[in-house]
């Protein structure tokens, strides 16, 4: 019986093992796309011009720009029962409401599970060598496309939020590639062309991608 019950501890530990195994794999090398540096990369960037109110702001029957589901505390007593702003409280709601034009920094098509559309994408410069992307969630898209830049070769995944099942979802890269500006990226600007495949675990015969274009400040 001491006998059985090792055994079956040494197969459970060994699957274990198996499993830890398997993910730092799929987590390193195997998901490394090879960046081509473009002088001068063409192609129709004009995305870039367009913008969009924060979420939840938009321009109400009575032409006064109004925020619904995402207001601030306190704005909601500044409206009165059809939803118009009372003169006297348009500066206080203003005051409180972010109404910024945010400019697009990606335009881009995708198949992954919960997804609508984003045009947000922000890259931050995490030390000299790295640069991380993320695009920005909505209240239609869960999953987030990070890009991990390293010297000449980055690691893309999905990562997905669901609102169906709790905790963190991965999608690793297993194909595709990036394009890359290299002179505005010396000037603090990521200008970039992608398409990458992913393994979709869940579905493996469904096809799971992000391809699209980059114009974006990056932050330091």
């Amino acid at each position: 019986m001491i006998r059985l019950i090792k055994y079956i501890l040494i197969l459970i530990i060994g699957f274990l093992s198996f499993g830890f195994i398997t993910k730092s794999k799929i987590n390193d090398k195997d998901c490394q796309i090879q960046i081509q540096w473009i002088v001068d990369l063409k192609g129709d960037f004009d995305f870039k011009t367009k913008w969009s109110y924060p979420e939840g702001v938009y321009r109400n029957e009575f032409g006064q720009l109004s925020c619904d589901g995402f207001c601030p505390e306190g704005t909601e007593s500044m409206k009165d029962s059809v939803g118009k702003i009372y003169t006297d409280s348009l500066t206080k709601f203003y005051q409180l409401v972010d109404t910024t034009h945010m400019y697009h920094s990606i335009l881009c098509e995708a198949w992954s599970y919960e997804i609508a559309r984003t045009d947000f994408i922000t890259a931050k410069q995490v030390n000299k060598n790295q640069i991380i992307c993320n695009t920005h969630k909505n209240a239609g898209t869960h999953c987030s496309l990070i890009i991990e830049i390293t010297n000449d070769t980055c690691i893309p995944r999905i990562e997905l939020n669901s609102i169906s099942s709790p905790g963190l979802k991965t999608y690793f890269c297993k194909s595709g590639f990036i394009k890359i500006d290299k002179d505005l990226v010396t000037k603090g600007i990521l200008k970039a062309e992608f398409n990458f495949d992913f393994n979709n675990s869940d579905e493996p015969d469904r096809k799971m991608f992000w391809k699209g274009k980059i114009y974006t400040t990056i932050e330091k």
